[in-house]
């Protein structure tokens, strides 16, 4: 009994060495802390760092500062960059690259400016030790980000140019100490800057030219193994931190550039993000946080005036300098207060590579014990302001968004979105449900509705059971990216009349469906009954031939008819085209008339439509085949056509769906039917009506040939 009882105090020794009591204590904080401060209206960061404090060994000494909580430290802020660079909106931040350039320069040389002369006249350090001082207020890590994430407002223009400034400023800052330590080892000379300058190509082209290719090489030949996608990105990231590293920078300049490579190649939508996001914001950001906690030492701020003074003026010059910066952006590109409030928030916590500077800084000989814990001390304030300022400003440019973006109808569309899959062949049925999952609005509360129909028959029942059964495998694949699938079997006489019944009965709005077969004769009958649900269903259609995987995709190529911005659904496929556009990372080409192009236009900037477009008048209908010198082998074809008797139908769409298989094989095509403003619904099967529909299409192709002789005559 005694032996157990000494064992028990052995295990509960401070600072405690069992891993499995010490990581069950970072769990029980990372659970409990956030959830406690949340009822104060603390951001759950703050109880994070303020629990590191508390356990840390200038605390209650719970957990000391070893080599198991520097791997998870490690991981955790890697973590932060890496995500701030995936969830980075590449088609906003290229339109926005100079903005997020001045950005850069405002929040590297104010708080340089500002900080030199406090540094060196005030503070009296000599001319080292000032120019680390300054480099560190221009430094600031991306803390908050989290913040920006949860509450969905990352694609915001001001976090992308934050985002953008952040690589600049800190490779800007680091570059600096390089050059510092170099010269207060006297090692400045033509070898330093040519090791400098060759090593950042080298990186550079690894990271843009080959990590993405060899990225799209092993998720096409292990497209299946969605676990090993997870752990593939974790070694990129890690491997583009060391890269970094022996290149002269900072680990953490590596995992934001590992960001961007990948970028491209994970839509924000996907499961793989899914996970990145959901194992990051739950076990490495918060391991990160409470380590920061754990560097403060109280007791040595409070010894004396010196040391309190230190830290003052090292917080205040940091906070007021990125105010400046932040400032000034909002001064030259006419920000809202919001914007101005939320790039502060983002770029005023300083963490990670100001702890790089201090202490390389520090064990040089360079700065003193005042600084250094001083600076811990900042770190601990500007993270607490900057949590207080992001979550506020985020939630003031949400109340804003949603009071002039959207009025009360559309938001009642947009939460009411029902999106029903219709399936016929198992075997495509993934990519298709993939492709839903891109296009659906997260803001809807609807899941995706897939839909099976089974023919009433005598073996309906037997049908009826296995095809459940094997619905049931997609309700997995939503999972895994956070959205809700419904799966409904169902027994009709034919599937149009199944699919007609069933969107009627969910509210569908769009209905994606898989492209018809048309190999054999009895195939081809089968493969008639879509263009019956086409003219059957007043729906948003959306055709698909997904062969490729979609990461090859390059473009995506529009052709709309003339008035196509006449159509109800004009605004529906619209939005879904840009937001499928901002998921891959693709440039949107249009062909069209000039109308709809204006009306594109128009339609981008009220919804603030942000993906990179292009446009081109084309009105050649009759010799549509002129757009096959245009088209890539890697573009996304969408052919935006009309039911009969829309504003927007011309006779020229009758054929126009076997022309684009026939002449476009190698491409991913999509064909849109807009829903129409008035619409009259068929019976089931109006057969009587075919033999005359047949003969005024036969009289009216003789008419367009007769007519084509006289001409040519």
């Amino acid at each position: 009994m005694n032996e157990f009882i000494q064992n028990l105090v052995h295990e509960f020794q401070l600072p405690l060495n069992n891993p499995v009591l010490v990581f069950s204590l970072i769990l029980l904080i990372i659970l409990i802390a956030p959830i406690l401060l949340r009822k104060l209206n603390i951001p759950g960061i703050i109880g994070l760092i303020i629990s590191g404090v508390i356990i840390g060994p200038f605390g209650l000494n719970f957990l000391a500062k070893d080599s198991a909580v520097e791997l998870f430290s490690t991981i955790g802020i890697l973590y932060i960059m890496f995500i701030a660079g995936l969830e980075l909106d590449m088609n906003e931040f290229k339109s926005n690259r100079n903005k997020s350039l001045l950005f850069g320069f405002f929040t590297f040389i104010i708080p340089f400016s500002v900080g030199f002369p406090i540094a060196h006249y005030l503070m009296d350090y000599e001319l080292n030790a000032s120019l680390l001082i300054a480099s560190m207020f221009s430094t600031h890590t991306l803390v908050a980000y989290p913040i920006v994430s949860k509450l969905g407002v990352s694609k915001n223009q001001a976090v992308a140019v934050t985002v953008g400034g952040t690589i600049l400023t800190d490779s800007a800052v680091l570059i600096v100490l390089a050059i510092i330590m170099s010269n207060d080892r006297g090692g400045l000379d033509h070898t330093f800057w040519l090791k400098l300058g060759v090593s950042l190509i080298i990186f550079s082209a690894i990271m843009f030219l080959l990590i993405p290719k060899i990225t799209k090489w092993f998720f096409t030949k292990l497209e299946s193994e969605k676990h090993a996608h997870y752990i593939f990105v974790l070694s990129v990231v890690f491997f583009s931190a060391f890269l970094a590293e022996i290149s002269g920078l900072e680990p953490i300049i590596g995992a934001f550039v590992a960001g961007l490579a990948l970028n491209p190649l994970i839509p924000s939508s996907s499961a793989l993000m899914n996970r990145i996001e959901f194992i990051g914001n739950s076990l490495f950001i918060p391991f990160f946080l409470i380590s920061v906690g754990m560097l403060i030492d109280i007791g040595v701020v409070l010894s004396g005036p010196k040391a309190l003074i230190i830290a003052a003026i090292l917080t205040i010059v940091a906070l007021f300098g990125k105010w400046l910066a932040a400032l000034f952006t909002q001064l030259i590109f006419k920000y809202s207060s919001a914007q101005r409030q939320l790039i502060f928030g983002l770029s005023s916590s300083h963490a990670a590579a100001i702890l790089a500077v201090v202490l390389v800084g520090y064990n040089a000989g360079i700065l003193d014990d005042y600084v250094l814990n001083g600076t811990v001390v900042l770190i601990l304030i500007t993270c607490v302001v900057a949590s207080f300022a992001t979550e506020r400003a985020s939630k003031r440019i949400l109340l804003t968004q949603s009071d002039s973006q959207l009025s009360n109808t559309e938001l009642n569309l947009l939460n009411n979105e029902h999106i029903l899959l219709p399936i016929t062949n198992l075997s495509n049925m993934e990519k298709l449900l993939e492709f839903a999952l891109l296009i659906k609005d997260k803001k809807s509360a609807n899941p995706v509705t897939v839909l099976s129909v089974v023919p009433n028959n005598a073996e309906a029942e037997i049908n009826i059971i296995s095809t459940k059964k094997k619905l049931e495998e997609f309700k997995v694949q939503g999972a895994a990216a956070e959205i809700k699938v419904n799966t409904i079997a169902t027994i009709d006489h034919n599937p149009s009349s199944g699919i007609a019944r069933i969107s009627r009965e969910i509210m569908a709005d769009i209905i994606v469906l898989g492209w018809p077969r048309k190999s054999g004769v009895l195939d081809k009958f089968i493969g008639e009954k879509i263009y019956t649900i086409i003219n059957k269903i007043d729906k948003n259609l959306f055709i698909c031939q997904l062969e490729k995987l979609q990461l090859k995709q390059k473009r995506i190529f529009v052709i709309s008819t003339p008035l196509a911005e006449q159509e109800k659904g004009f605004e529906i496929w619209l939005q879904k085209i840009f937001k499928l556009s901002q998921e891959l990372s693709i440039p949107i080409v249009h062909f069209g008339c000039e109308s709809t192009q204006e009306a594109i236009k128009l339609k981008m900037k009220k919804k603030h439509l942000s993906s990179p477009i292009s446009f081109q008048i084309f009105t050649e209908w009759e010799d549509f085949l002129v757009l096959s010198k245009h088209i890539y082998e890697d573009d996304l074809i969408v052919l935006i056509s009309a039911r009969k008797n829309a504003a927007s139908h011309v006779n020229y769409l009758d054929n126009l769906p076997n022309k684009v298989e026939k002449y476009f094989s190698n491409n991913n095509k999509i064909i849109v039917y807009p829903q129409q403003y008035s619409y009259v619904y068929e019976q089931d099967e109006d057969i009587s009506t075919v033999p005359l529909q047949k003969s005024i299409e036969a009289f009216e192709s003789l008419g367009k040939g007769i007519s084509r002789i006289f001409h040519k005559k």
